[in-house]
């Protein structure tokens, strides 16, 4: 009966819809994570759009966006939501989700307009390189934080090293408004005119808002173990049954699941109430994650991705590589639909979905980001997911690799 989050959002409390909360809610986020003045909008993706609609008015020779070619599939659709530019996948690094060093100097040109790496599953990724060759070749550095509220770099935010940055609210990721997001940039100019670009497109919209609040409600009383299964788990199993790995992991999206409107009020103050919780519930998870990290460590063959050096992620759930696809096929099937919060990230690279393969006709190879998609499973790191629990997950992943033998040949 109980079932498990994939992720560690935080939960809701009634009178967070109701208090006035201690600080508007952008102005929270600014202070807390000592941001710049932050521009909220009704999704993560919602603010990548504004951000490319601003540069393109600023660089309108420009029409190309390079994008990691293993990251959500919203990114790509975000980019061609916006009249006239491209996206152009870049391969990742071995066993990592940066950008492939080697590639991404070829792909930047003066065509390139941004440059967009990706903080994923909390982590903090390289950004470095990434505004080297963007500076090179005259790009913007636009960092993906959608799922790293919170992660740091010595200290300071992620998103302070690009010229914008972008977050997302939405179910699961930590603070939440159901969906919604932010964007900033340290550059004043740059941010008065991504203020000017969401006002003019995000639009305030009775039904989207309607539909939105209804579904924070629904969030707020069923993101709990002994509730879930009718929202997440149900579906899940369901999606499963038929085959539809993308839908189960929550991956299956085309342009219509952009809508741009303004973030409502009462979506915004609820979560400016629950914003004051968020350092605990993130210092819990970074905890949790330290103790548990060793018995991952401890499976043979399986490369379990962690925090650089100088740098602290907020840890929602662990990503893994198993040894082989064939070893992570016999770990899904066990676990995935197990209750115990257990998934997939992408199911595919960028140019291998559906919606989004148009969009990469005749890119480059991208064979490292596909290996990705082939071997990596996340493991919750919820609050919920007790210690029994956990160790069940090990021990299966452990069972897995013994039942199912490496190929010679990988």
């Amino acid at each position: 009966m109980r079932e498990l989050p994939p992720t560690d959002g935080l939960p809701l409390q009634a009178g967070d819809f109701f208090r006035k909360p201690p600080k508007p809610l952008d102005a929270g986020l600014a202070e807390m994570f000592g941001l710049p003045e932050v521009t909220l909008t009704c999704s993560g993706t919602a603010a990548l759009v504004v951000i490319l609609h601003t540069l393109r008015a600023l660089r309108p020779r420009r029409d190309e966006v390079v994008v990691p070619a293993y990251t959500c599939p919203l990114v790509p659709l975000a980019v061609a939501l916006v009249p006239g530019l491209h996206p152009v996948a870049c391969d990742t690094a071995p066993l990592s989700f940066d950008f492939d060093p080697e590639m991404l100097p070829r792909l930047c040109s003066d065509r390139t307009l941004a440059v967009i790496p990706a903080h994923l599953g909390g982590l903090v990724a390289d950004t470095a390189p990434v505004s080297a060759a963007a500076l090179r070749c005259g790009a913007a550095l636009v960092e993906d934080a959608a799922q790293a509220v919170g992660a740091r770099v010595a200290g300071q935010s992620v998103g302070s090293a690009g010229d914008a940055a972008f977050f997302s609210l939405a179910a699961g990721k930590g603070l939440t408004t159901y969906e919604g997001g932010g964007l900033f940039s340290a550059d004043p100019k740059l941010a008065a005119l991504l203020r000017q670009t969401a006002q003019r497109l995000l639009r305030p919209h009775a039904l989207w808002t309607l539909r939105r609040n209804i579904e924070l409600a629904a969030y707020a009383f069923f993101y709990r173990p002994d509730r879930l299964r009718f929202v997440y788990g149900i579906p899940l199993r369901r999606a499963l049954a038929q085959g539809r790995e993308d839908k189960a992991a929550g991956d299956s999206f085309t342009a219509d699941d952009i809508p741009l409107h303004s973030l409502d009020a009462l979506r915004a103050r609820t979560a400016a109430n629950a914003l004051p919780r968020l350092p605990a519930h993130l210092e819990a998870g970074r905890r949790r994650a330290a103790a548990r990290l060793d018995a991952l460590l401890s499976l043979p063959g399986v490369f379990v991705f962690r925090d650089r050096p100088g740098t602290e992620g907020t840890r929602p759930f662990f990503m893994l590589l198993m040894p082989g696809a064939e070893q992570r096929a016999e770990a899904l099937k066990r676990l995935w639909g197990a209750g115990l919060g257990v998934s997939r990230l992408f199911v595919r690279a960028l140019p291998d979905y559906a919606s989004t393969a148009s969009l990469f006709d005749g890119s480059p190879p991208c064979p490292h980001a596909r290996d990705l998609a082939e071997r990596m499973l996340t493991v919750s790191n919820s609050a919920a997911l007790d210690e029994e629990s956990f160790r069940h997950i090990t021990e299966t992943l452990r069972a897995c690799l013994e039942a199912v033998p490496v190929r010679a040949d990988l």
